[in-house]
């Protein structure tokens, strides 16, 4: 009788699906790449976040006195710079930063590639008995 439910409530073991080592080790690599991605995504939201920041902060001090003096807090003291002195810095940590997302676009986009390349051969193997689409929120 149980069997009976089963096949009622639409449950149809797929017998024609095997799973091989080769393929279960590809789909637990398609899993690794896709978190890393995410783990990535999320770094270089943060990473922009600061390059605005930064924008933003210089921005601001264009409009500053030459003679002004900017706070730093740097550790648990505050240091004071001219504006020039100011500006460079800002600059020097903007190429920094443009260098980080550079450095993190380029690994996502490797990652994209391994993962384009992983779901190519499991969608061919599996079809539509799989799904490597990420969830959207």
């Amino acid at each position: 009788m149980s069997t009976r439910t089963n096949t009622q409530a639409g449950f149809q073991p797929d017998s024609d699906v095997y799973v091989t080592y080769e393929d279960q080790q590809k789909i637990n690599k398609f899993a690794r790449q896709n978190a890393k991605m995410e783990d990535l995504k999320e770094e270089l939201k943060i990473k922009q976040n600061e390059l605005k920041n930064l924008e933003d902060a210089w921005d601001e001090i264009i409009f500053l006195d030459d003679t002004t003096k900017i706070p730093y807090y740097i550790g648990e003291v505050f240091i004071y710079e001219d504006v020039e002195r100011t500006q460079n810095y800002l600059d020097e940590l903007k190429e920094k930063k443009k260098t980080e997302i550079s450095s993190l676009e380029s690994k996502c986009a490797d990652l994209k590639n391994i993962m384009s390349e992983l779901k190519t051969q499991l969608y061919a193997k599996f079809g539509s008995r799989i799904n490597l689409e990420a969830e959207e929120d």
